[in-house]
This record gives structure tokens, C-alpha cells and sequence, in this order.
């Protein structure tokens, strides 16, 4: 037995040059900072990590007694916040057993801990930030958020 399959394409005609907006390098630094600062406030030396719409590292900085894990873990955490498009923390919660999500945690680089939080332009996902070292995952939430809100009115 033989199987056709048609595929049916748009003419040329509706070929676009697609705009996409992304997290600029100055962008992540000044979220970095103001992580930083606000984890160092409190005691908590950290590391943080921010990547772009599909996950690249784009920056990070390691805290002066942060732990050596701490460089994946933040990673990591952004990376999973930017895949699913929500908190590294909910993600977490959502895929725990036996919720049928479970599978989901197989998938290469991502981690069901907290601290990662997507970067939202309007609707659309633009990055994450990532924060690991903080004792526990509410506080590494709590300093990516300040990251976040540093750049709140860029992404309106």
C-alpha cells in the first residue's frame, strides 16, 4: 500500500520577514544588577542567569560566595521559565506526580525548582531570568522578580 501526502504551501507571495523582539544585553545586565542587589540586601550571596526567547545564555553573574552549582541552577531555572512561558516554581508545582505533566521533567535542562521567572514583552516571551543560592526557592523567586521589575517599563 502507498501513502500520498499532500502538502499544501502559501505561494510566495505571502512570504514575510518575520520581527521578533528579544533581550538585549544591556537589558539582562541591569536585571542582574538589580537581582543582585536586592539578594546581597538581605545577606544572600547569588548567582543569576538570563537567556533569550529560545534559551541561549545571554548573561550571568556569579556571586562572590555563591556555590559553584549555583552557575546551572540558574541557568537552568530561566531556561525552564522560558520554555513553558511561566515560573520556574509553578512549572514545578503544575509537573509534580501524578499529574499527567510529569513526563515533562525528562526533557533536556530543564529543573522543577524555583527562581525562574519569564520575561514578558506584552504577550510574548522574550527571555527568563534565573536565580540560584538564596535558602530557598520563594527567595531566589523573590530576587528574580526584582530583576524583572527594574526592566517592568521596557516591556509594555
Amino acid at each position: 500500500m502507498t501513502l500520498a501526502v499532500v502538502l499544501a504551501l502559501p505561494s510566495g507571495a505571502g512570504a514575510q520577514v518575520l520581527t521578533q523582539k528579544d533581550v538585549s544585553a544591556r537589558m539582562a545586565w541591569t536585571m542582574i544588577e538589580a537581582a543582585t542587589a536586592h539578594c546581597e540586601k538581605e545577606g544572600y550571596s547569588i548567582t543569576v542567569a538570563v537567556v533569550d526567547r529560545v534559551g541561549r545564555l545571554r548573561a550571568y553573574l556569579q556571586g562572590d560566595k555563591a556555590s559553584l552549582a549555583n552557575i546551572e541552577l540558574a541557568r537552568r531555572k530561566a531556561y525552564t521559565a522560558v520554555t513553558f512561558r511561566r515560573s520556574s516554581l509553578d512549572w514545578a508545582k503544575r509537573t509534580a506526580p501524578p499529574s499527567d505533566l510529569f513526563g515533562q521533567r525528562s526533557l533536556t535542562d530543564v529543573i522543577p525548582l524555583g527562581g525562574g521567572i519569564p520575561i514578558k514583552a506584552g504577550e510574548d516571551t522574550i527571555g527568563a531570568i534565573g536565580v540560584s543560592g538564596a535558602p530557598g526557592q520563594e527567595k531566589d523567586e523573590a530576587c528574580a522578580q526584582a530583576g524583572l521589575d527594574r526592566v517592568a517599563d521596557q516591556l509594555k
